[in-house]
Parts: C-alpha cells; sequence; structure tokens
C-alpha cells in the first residue's frame, strides 16, 4: 500500500484537535439556552444547512431510489453523531476537556480495534495483536493517570 498524502494525513488529526473546541462551544451553547438537547439541536442545524449548502455546490445530491435502498443501519450514523454531541456538551464542561477527550480517544481506539479485528462496517480485517491491545491498555492507563491529576 502506498503511503498516503500529507494532507491525508493532516484532516483527521485537525478533526480530532477540532473535538475538544466542539465540546467546549457546545456545552457554552447548552448554557447559554439552558437545555443540552437544545444546544445539540442548534449544532445539527447549523451542520446540516452547511454540509446541504455544501451538497447542492457540488450537485450530489442523491436519488430517491438511493435513498430507498438504504438499510436501517445506515441511518445510524446520525444518531451516533448526535449521542457524541449530547454526550460532549453535557459532560465535557463537567469533567473538563483533557479528560473527556482522554475517554473519547480511549473509547475510539477500543472500536476502531474491535471493527479492524473483525472486519465489520466496511473496513478492512486487520487483526487484534499484542502490540494493539497493548497499545489500547496504555491510552487507558493515560486515562487513569488524567483521572487522578
Amino acid at each position: 500500500m502506498p503511503a498516503p498524502a500529507w494532507w491525508l494525513l493532516c484532516l483527521p488529526f485537525v478533526a480530532g484537535a477540532f473535538l475538544p473546541l466542539q465540546a467546549g462551544i457546545n456545552g457554552q451553547l447548552a448554557k447559554q439556552v439552558s437545555s443540552v438537547l437544545a444546544a445539540a439541536l442548534i449544532s445539527f442545524g447549523v451542520g446540516t444547512v452547511a454540509l446541504l449548502a455544501l451538497v447542492l455546490l457540488q450537485r450530489e445530491m442523491p436519488g430517491f431510489n438511493a435513498l430507498k435502498s438504504l438499510t436501517w443501519w445506515h441511518w445510524c450514523g446520525g444518531l451516533l453523531g448526535a449521542f457524541f454531541i449530547t454526550t460532549a456538551a453535557f459532560a465535557g464542561p463537567r469533567i473538563g476537556a483533557l479528560l473527556f477527550m482522554a475517554l473519547v480517544l480511549a473509547g475510539q481506539l477500543a472500536m476502531a480495534l474491535t471493527l479492524d479485528h473483525f472486519g465489520w462496517a466496511g473496513f478492512r480485517e486487520a487483526p487484534a495483536s499484542l502490540g494493539k491491545v497493548a497499545g489500547l491498555l496504555l491510552v487507558l492507563a493515560g486515562v487513569w493517570m488524567i483521572r487522578r491529576g
């Protein structure tokens, strides 16, 4: 497999860097509107309008037949995103950005290890190894150290 372009490695880094900022912004939004759920709705509404504008500009609107052929689990990504945004707005300000993101990272890596191991959700199968499990355990140890702070 050829090495990915430098910008392809930078995009996930930048997206990851935006997560604690997003959690903080949504936490402040929740405080301002006195509702975690309303803050999540506002956040998703702004994101939906931005994505709709981009889809229309790119002329990539899927047809009815494409939408009709989707299965129930294709629709779950939005639900998972709503769960994350709501959790971030609620828990982030209460436990702090560092602990929140360390826990998010640990959860992401545990799920990523599982998805890769079994080849679920369209990922190529890449069996778990002692090194991968040890890396995950080190991240969990980091969560414990951050929590003890």
